[in-house]
C-alpha cells in the first residue's frame, strides 16, 4: 500500500522565500525613514508646546522661566504660578534627551533646540538641529 505525501517542493520554497525577499526590501526602507522623520515633526510639535508652556507662564508671573522644569514645578520664587505649563514628559525630545533651553536666548528672549539623533550641534537631515527661532 502506497502513501501519497504532499507538501512544497524545494524549489516552491525558494520561489516564495525570494518574493518575500524582494517585497521586504521594497518595503523596510520606508518604514525606517519615517520613524526619523516622524520623530523631527515630533521634536518641533514638542518645541511648539514649550513655547506656548513659557508663554502662558510669562502671563502668569510677569517673567520668563529660568528652566524648563520651572514649566513642570512650581519655583520657589513664581508667585502666580498656575501650571504646570506642559507635560513632564515634553521635557525630553523624541531621542530622550532634555531639550536646551536658554534664557537668555542668542536668538530672542529664550531659545529652545533639540540636537536631533546624534545630539551634536549642527548636522543635517535626522541629525540636524530643531529649534525653537526658525
Amino acid at each position: 500500500m502506497k502513501t501519497s505525501q504532499s507538501g512544497f517542493s524545494l524549489i516552491e520554497l525558494l520561489v516564495v522565500l525570494v518574493i518575500l525577499g524582494l517585497i521586504a526590501g521594497l518595503v523596510v526602507p520606508n518604514i525606517v525613514g519615517r520613524a526619523e522623520t516622524a520623530k523631527i515633526s515630533a521634536a518641533e510639535s514638542q518645541i511648539q508646546a514649550l513655547s506656548n508652556g513659557v508663554a502662558t507662564y510669562y502671563l502668569d508671573n510677569g517673567n520668563l522661566p529660568e528652566r524648563l522644569e520651572d514649566l513642570v514645578n512650581a519655583p520657589g520664587d513664581a508667585k502666580n504660578w498656575n501650571g504646570p505649563y506642559v507635560r513632564g514628559r515634553l521635557l525630553k525630545d523624541p531621542w530622550g534627551r532634555p531639550y536646551e533651553y536658554r534664557f537668555p536666548g542668542q536668538h530672542g528672549e529664550y531659545d529652545i533646540v533639540s540636537y536631533g539623533a546624534d545630539g551634536h550641534a549642527g548636522g543635517e537631515g535626522k541629525n540636524g538641529d530643531i529649534t525653537s527661532w526658525e
